[in-house]
């Protein structure tokens, strides 16, 4: 039985990994900052990432570290503090247990550091473990999506009410949470995986242009969604306008703007994980109707 150390696990990608990670038998001690509930097959550690005692409680026996905590939102310095030093932290800590095996969940935006503060920490992060003499593997999801994300609720919504207002043109790619996490769970027992920076997604060639997802999120609601590609320079307006009225708060971000307005979110298709190692099982369709109903049956919507 393996046992796994898992950080970010009170997180929307990392409760579904936990829960996961148990249902195939395996022993999981996950970090988190406040107590929670006992949960069967979990051993919780209470700390973070800039407590390097915790940290070393975390790893203690373990067989791989999966990190997955991170930061999405903040200011340059927030990105770097949690992103790469809590990086290099957890790197430290597997290291100084004799864990050799170490899977860090990184982001397509580390593809474009230059585009946003965000990508930028996430590709230093990456550096830090490339760098790291470890056995790593580095996930670099699209957008995530599925029951309990509040990051895509928002589009949702808007198909529900039959108006999407979209980025300028471009396409992305998406996957759903369960297809990240079995691919997460399917590394440790992947030997070529060593070494390698993948990119998974839903396995549709070429991704989703905006339009056409926002019109699959309105047939789940019997409407035709009306949609509006919203020119940068007003995305850019708004963003001021956030920050004036939120503050610190604010949502859209101008680093968020940057991420938003770039044309091409697909992944590379050479960067794929291997057939023999992992495919995605969750048609996009048929997940975001799953997402919808648990959303609906929540009253998220």
């Amino acid at each position: 039985m393996t046992t796994l150390a898992i950080t970010g696990g009170t997180g929307f990608v990392g409760q579904h990994l936990l829960r996961m990670a148990v249902e195939q038998g395996h022993q999981v001690r996950a970090l988190t900052r406040r107590a929670q509930d006992s949960s069967d097959g979990i051993a919780w550690v209470e700390g973070a990432l800039d407590k390097p005692d915790s940290l070393a409680h975390l790893v203690e026996n373990a067989d791989t570290v999966i990190h997955v905590a991170g930061r999405i939102a903040g200011t340059r310095r927030q990105f770097e503090e949690a992103n790469v030093t809590g990086t290099a932290n957890m790197i430290e800590a597997a290291r100084a247990a004799g864990v050799r095996r170490f899977i860090h969940i990184s982001s397509l935006a580390a593809r474009e550091p230059h585009l946003s503060d965000y990508g930028w920490s996430k590709k230093l992060s990456e550096t830090v473990v490339a760098d790291s003499g470890l056995d790593w593997t580095i996930i670099r999801p699209p957008a995530v999506y599925g029951p309990g994300d509040r990051e895509t609720l928002e589009l949702f919504k808007m198909a529900k009410r039959g108006f999407v207002a979209l980025p300028p043109a471009g396409h992305f790619s998406v996957i759903h949470v369960a297809d990240l996490c079995r691919l997460i769970l399917a590394l440790p027992q992947g030997p070529e995986s060593l070494g390698q920076t993948y990119e998974p997604d839903d396995g549709r060639e070429g991704g989703w242009e905006h339009r056409d997802f926002a019109r699959t999120l309105g047939h789940l609601f019997d409407r035709r969604a009306t949609t509006l590609s919203v020119p940068k320079p007003v995305l850019h307006g708004a963003s001021a306008l956030d920050r004036l009225f939120r503050r610190g708060n604010a949502k859209l971000t101008a680093d968020r703007v940057r991420y938003f307005c770039h044309p091409d979110w697909v992944v590379t298709a050479h960067k794929r994980p291997p057939q023999r190692l992992w495919t995605p099982q969750i048609g996009t369709a048929a997940g975001l109707r799953g997402t919808a109903e648990w959303y609906l049956q929540q009253g998220w919507l």
